[in-house]
């Protein structure tokens, strides 16, 4: 047993003693625990090191934390955990091979095998490290205990990725229908990747996209349940201190490092990998209010954000005046719907993004959302069309830009099924220029004339019914949004 003693002070990260194994003959097991307490203010990483000497063929952690009661309003104890080996700490993480955050107790890696989130390989000789992040600290301090085992013997070999295809089936040019962030239990999520594409497949989805918690080992675990009806693509979703970002699309098998806040000035060189990688960026539930979620990092660098998360709830119509204000500022980022979904109930899908793009494939479906041509819907059972034409019969559909001259009359149409006794609303930079409630069977259509001069863009929303007892003013649930349709000269992005 050793004690590392007390971890304290506000910076990026500190190392602790390192474990000390010895060389043992094939098949023994040799264990070692470590104990310890962080003070509150304990900085956001704190590196166990362990010496791995020669033949070892496993390595096991298993970790506990003490939980005290709190006062009503005080963050308790809450601590993650992961793991790096013999190529170190150091960003961008080139040692890297796992972290489950705080979804587990515990992860065992092989060259054969290793637990959901981290990656197999072997354990080669020279300093892993343990690597824990104090989430939350109670004002009492935090007190843990880790406990690693290593098991010597023969390395075993690792068995080749096998990643999805970047491309399906499709219908060619068409409407697609996705979910691009999504948890299994590779990261905190309950659900297998089995049982997310059996719920794609039932909510009508065309595409998904895997974003575990900094982590791509759920890329690989998806053999055998893509197919011509869904395509799967892989992501992660980086969940820094200040906020999260959403790495979609992203060559299998990369890594994008998350030990950074905005003041470090580090983001923009991680997006940069995300963008050599093939993918894009995407700031996720912006205002969400549980800890380090909200965004500070701007949005000079995304492609788009997630203005709709899971439910539609106080915190998305946060993100919907957010993006509404830099559209009125002339700058656009096109919006995203995802669920976030973990486990059940949550539903896959609610909410998703619907593409036009050229066919289903990964290169297609990403062009489409950065272009904006798509809409946000709560499920499959919504559908809409939306456009603006002038009196030559010039047209620009969700994402495009009519370009007619100032004093052209324009008039924006907008079809929408599947939303019963809800409100279809047309809205410009102006605010909301038209709303008509739609019948009980949930179809209708709504138009609004206006001239470009007067509209710099406009966008339609489907509402529900405000709740009863809510707020006046304030609308119903989000059923369906678009983004804008852009009138007369070049949109500034």
């Amino acid at each position: 047993m050793v004690s590392s003693g007390a971890a304290t002070g506000g910076g990026a990260a500190i190392t602790l003693a390192p474990v000390e194994f010895a060389t043992a003959a094939d098949g023994a097991e040799q264990t070692r625990t470590v104990r310890g307490h962080l003070e509150t203010g304990a900085p956001d990483f704190v590196y166990l090191p362990v010496r791995v000497p020669r033949g070892v063929r496993r390595i096991a952690v298993s970790y506990t934390y003490d939980s005290p009661a709190v006062p009503p309003g005080t963050h308790g104890n809450a601590l993650d955990i992961g793991v790096f080996d013999e190529r170190g700490t150091d960003l961008p993480g080139r040692g890297f091979r796992g972290w489950s955050g705080g979804a587990r107790t515990g992860f065992a890696i092989s060259a054969e095998e290793a637990t959901p989130g981290y990656l197999a390989g072997p354990v080669n000789e020279g300093t892993w490290h343990v690597a824990l992040g104090p989430y939350t600290v109670a004002p009492g301090g935090l007190d843990y205990e880790v406990t690693v085992t290593l098991t010597h013997g023969a390395t075993g070999s690792t068995p080749r990725p096998v990643y999805p295809p970047e491309r399906a089936a499709g219908r060619g040019r068409a409407w697609y229908r996705g979910d691009s962030h999504l948890h299994s239990v590779h990261s905190d999520g309950r659900r297998t990747p089995a049982e997310i594409a059996a719920a794609a497949r039932a909510g009508g989805l065309d595409f998904i996209v895997t974003t575990e918690h900094n982590t791509p080992a759920g890329h690989r675990a998806w053999e055998g349940l893509w197919g011509d009806d869904l395509l799967v693509l892989c992501g992660e979703e980086v969940t820094t201190r200040n906020g999260h970002y959403l790495a979609l699309g992203i060559d299998p098998g990369t890594f994008i490092d998350w030990r950074y806040r905005a003041r470090d000035d580090a983001y923009a060189r991680y997006a940069r990998r995300v963008h050599e990688a093939g993918g894009l960026v995407v700031p996720a539930h912006a205002h969400a209010t549980c800890i380090g979620c909200s965004w500070r990092f701007g949005f000079r660098e995304a492609d788009a954000v997630e203005v709709w998360n899971g439910s539609w709830t106080p915190d998305d119509e946060l993100a919907l005046a957010g993006w509404e204000s830099m559209l009125r500022a002339g700058g656009w980022l096109p919006a995203m719907g995802n669920s976030d979904s973990h486990r059940e109930p949550d539903p896959v899908g609610l909410p998703q993004t619907v593409v036009l793009a050229e066919d289903l494939s990964r290169r297609a479906i990403l062009a489409a959302i950065a272009s904006g041509h798509s809409y946000l819907a709560e499920s499959s059972a919504v559908e809409l069309s939306f456009g603006v034409g002038d009196e030559h019969g010039h047209h620009a559909g969700i994402g495009e830009r009519l370009d007619s001259r100032p004093d052209a009359s324009v008039t924006a149409r907008l079809t929408v099924s599947g939303v019963p006794g809800g409100t279809a609303r047309i809205l410009s930079d102006q605010g909301l220029m038209r709303a008509e409630p739609l019948p009980a069977d949930g179809a209708g259509e709504v138009t609004w004339r206006t001239t470009v001069r007067n509209a710099a863009h406009v966008r339609a929303e489907v509402r529900h019914a405000p709740p009863a007892g809510g707020l006046p003013g304030v609308p119903g649930p989000m059923a369906a949004m678009t983004n804008p349709v852009w009138l007369g000269g070049d949109r500034d992005r």
